[in-house]
């Protein structure tokens, strides 16, 4: 039977519409379905409409129902139109709604599942949780550098990043002793200073000085007379420990001198900082190509003498030698560790040592945030005197970058493997500015941290707590943040609190945590987390 002879011709348009709606099987919310090619041609327009209008009716009965709670490790997304594109195809087509508008970050947190809930809070506790230390045992050598670190970097091993974040704690304790008490009498000897220490094992034997060559012009006390320990020219900037505990000493097969050393505090540090011409070290006065130079300021704040304590240089090969000798025929080893400033020490420290006696133990450099120090001459001093440098550097920080004016490591390796090396050999010898790197990079990145915000100021990127997170939580430069990291979050909120994504000071403001007034308590041993 023909349709057109039993319906009047005026309503024959409306029937071909509804069957037309008919052929096309797909569900109007589901986006993959494609109408058939008949239906297209009929009336695409009826069908269009009536999917807006039920998507939107969906979307108003699913804002008046109660929210679902959240998955512990979802994060919020920016809010986006409902309009279809072609990557929604074959999604499930709730996801293809964009309602994510109706979880805001402050609901995030609201509803945070309780396990994820129980660990953050451990994690904001002012108690660090302890981890085992494995024995190192015969393969101390490896973890001191023994083969510049190759294969336990990328992914990073985890009694090597065990050993990494001590080292840094080593390096807070001498920032806490120094800033507990930074004013030094010119008129008199300094007495002893209390350090405390992270490791119980370890003792201090050595308080150490830098002094600066310079000093600040007269105009400054008259316009800011009450600058105090801040114009000061010595100042104390760290420390020399050794391990005498017998179980720590097998676990880590040998005995341990630790020299710790702080970054920048005072202004004539600061002032050091910025003399960066490159100069000749001591002792090295015949003109050679490629003669080991460093900067200016670094130098200064080493080798020069207090008007009642010994340079740095002096403190350090005196105290190293007593210990050497105090335990001759034992196994030994020298870490020096340092941060900012600290780390440019470090190096001098270590080349410093090298050279001070026939036989000395094996020497590493382990350094956090650590500018260039010298040239390319003064890092091949270096390999040669088997001097091993580990330097742990943020992607997001500037300092690392500083000082020098031409090409970075990366490019400067190219340029000489393409045969083009000539041109940077000149520039070596003859520039002022031409510095280079030295030993071997572990690179961390505070993009990859799901605690800080991505857009981290450079004072977060530079600071040392940060630092140690980021060590902390690194798995290897192609995976993502270490779910399973241990290191208490408290004195990163209280450091960086600015700098902490909005969900975690949310909710440590909720588990009634003071991040103004609080101040973490130092006891005579802090615990080393994972």
């Amino acid at each position: 039977m023909q349709i057109g002879s039993t319906i009047p011709a005026q309503n024959l348009h409306l029937l071909q519409a509804r069957r037309a709606s008919f052929e096309c099987r797909g569900s109007p919310l589901n986006p993959a379905t494609r109408p058939t090619a008949h239906a297209q041609t009929l009336k695409p327009v009826t069908s269009t409409e009536f999917t807006r209008k039920h998507l939107s009716n969906l979307e108003k009965l699913l804002q008046k129902q109660s929210q679902p709670s959240l998955p512990p490790d979802l994060e919020p997304v920016q809010d986006e139109s409902n309009n279809w594109s072609p990557e929604n195809k074959g999604k499930n087509p709730l996801e293809g709604l964009k309602l994510a508008r109706i979880w805001p970050e402050m609901k995030a947190a609201e509803e945070m599942s309780p396990r994820n809930l129980n660990r953050l809070q451990r994690l904001l506790s002012k108690s660090p949780e302890y981890s085992p230390r494995n024995i190192l045992g015969s393969r101390w050598r490896e973890y001191h550098g023994a083969n510049d670190w190759s294969g336990l970097l990328d992914p990073l091993d985890e009694n090597l990043r065990r050993e990494l974040v001590r080292f840094g704690e080593f390096i807070q304790a001498a920032y806490h002793s120094f800033h507990s008490n930074p004013a030094m009498s010119a008129e008199e000897v300094p007495l002893p200073r209390h350090v405390a220490l992270p490791d119980r094992s370890y003792k201090v034997t050595k308080s150490l000085y830098a002094t600066s060559s310079i000093g600040l012009p007269k105009f400054v006390d008259d316009v800011a007379p009450d600058l105090g320990w801040m114009t000061q020219r010595s100042s104390w900037i760290g420390y020399v420990a050794v391990c005498e505990d017998q179980r720590e000493i097998q676990r880590m097969g040998r005995r341990d001198i630790v020299i710790a050393l702080r970054g920048t505090a005072t202004c004539l540090e600061w002032a050091e900082n910025v003399r960066d011409v490159l100069v000749q070290i001591p002792g090295q006065n015949e003109q050679t190509q490629g003669q080991p130079k460093v900067e200016c300021g670094f130098l200064s704040l080493f080798t020069t003498r207090g008007a009642h304590v010994p340079s740095l240089a002096e403190s350090v090969v005196e105290e190293v030698h007593r210990l050497m000798e105090l335990y001759k025929g034992e196994t030994l080893s020298i870490t020096v560790t340092g941060h900012s400033l600290g780390a440019a020490l470090a190096l001098l420290v270590a080349d410093e040592l090298s050279i001070s006696a026939p036989e000395v133990p094996p020497v590493a450099v382990f350094s956090f945030g650590g500018p260039r120090v010298g040239n390319r001459g003064f890092a091949n001093r270096l390999n040669t005197k088997n001097v091993k440098v580990l330097r742990i550097v943020n992607s997001q920080d500037l300092i690392t970058r500083v000082p020098g004016m031409f090409v970075s490591e990366g490019l400067d390796k190219k340029i000489r493997e393409s045969g083009a090396s000539c041109v940077l050999n000149v520039l070596d010898n003859t520039m002022p500015w031409a510095y280079s790197h030295v030993g071997t990079e572990l690179r961390v990145d505070t993009k990859m941290s799901p605690y800080l915000k991505p857009n981290a100021d450079i004072a977060c990127c530079h600071d040392l707590e940060a630092y140690l997170h980021l060590v902390d939580g690194f798995l290897a430069s192609n995976c993502p943040f270490r779910p399973n990291a241990k290191r208490s979050l408290w004195r990163l909120l209280h450091e960086q609190k600015s700098n902490v994504k909005m969900l975690y000071t949310s909710k440590a403001k909720a588990l009634h945590l003071n991040l103004e007034r609080g101040s973490r308590s130092m006891s005579t041993c802090l615990p080393s987390p994972s």
